[in-house]
């Protein structure tokens, strides 16, 4: 797991910020379907209302695509939040694009992956966000069941967990996300979002988010 680039991260925090797709509670914090008390809560699906950021998202993905991944023959969008970044991705390279469900559709081919699939083909994954990695694999699992190669995964934040970066190192699988959790604390800091007395809060979350509880 690495970040593109510091330049890139700080920009991704500070615009993901400003629309609200990350917001920040670390004293009346999120409940996660995992049952996880979280200080954050991050929406990337809300910069494809922005068309400024939406661009600016897509811009960053494709360099990384043309840095790190240049014989990509295809992207592969992971539902739900995959898709639209993915498709965006995909029409910018002039790329075939695919996207992975999260279960078989229940009717019809019942398909698993949909969009034509190539035996052999390369593709890159593209994800919105990745917390432990799980859902972002078992797309990747996917897709080599299907018979495509997969080069590796991108995407546009991560909250840096050190089981997820564990997942992806079992898995042989190379991702590059365009920001992360460390990375936007001190925008959010600097901006005002949250203060300096609740960054040692915010900092024990990501170490141990099973087990945190927000400060009274």
């Amino acid at each position: 797991m690495q970040i593109w680039n510091d330049l890139t991260a700080a920009s991704v925090a500070e615009k993901l910020l400003e629309i609200n797709a990350i917001r920040l509670h670390p004293h009346q914090p999120f409940t996660w379907a995992s049952g996880w008390k979280s200080p954050i809560y991050c929406d990337n699906r809300l910069s494809l209302s922005f068309p400024s950021v939406r661009t600016s998202i897509k811009n960053a993905l494709v360099q990384v695509i043309k840095a790190n991944f240049p014989q990509t023959e295809a992207i592969a969008g992971v539902a739900t939040a995959g898709i639209p970044q993915g498709a965006l991705l995909a029409d910018a390279l002039n790329l075939p694009f695919v996207y992975v469900r999260s279960k078989p559709k229940g009717h019809g081919m019942e398909n698993m992956i949909e969009g034509k699939v190539v035996h052999g083909q390369k593709v890159v994954v593209v994800e919105d966000l990745v917390s432990t990695g799980g859902s972002s694999l078992k797309a990747v699992a996917d897709l080599k069941s299907a018979g495509f190669e997969v080069l590796g995964m991108v995407a546009i934040f991560t909250y840096g967990f050190e089981v997820a970066k564990n997942n992806f190192e079992e898995a042989g699988i190379k991702l590059i996300c365009l920001s992360d959790y460390a990375k936007m604390l001190p925008i959010a800091i600097s901006k005002s979002y949250v203060t300096d007395e609740d960054l040692r809060s915010l900092e024990n979350w990501r170490k141990d988010p099973a087990n945190w509880q927000a400060e009274q």
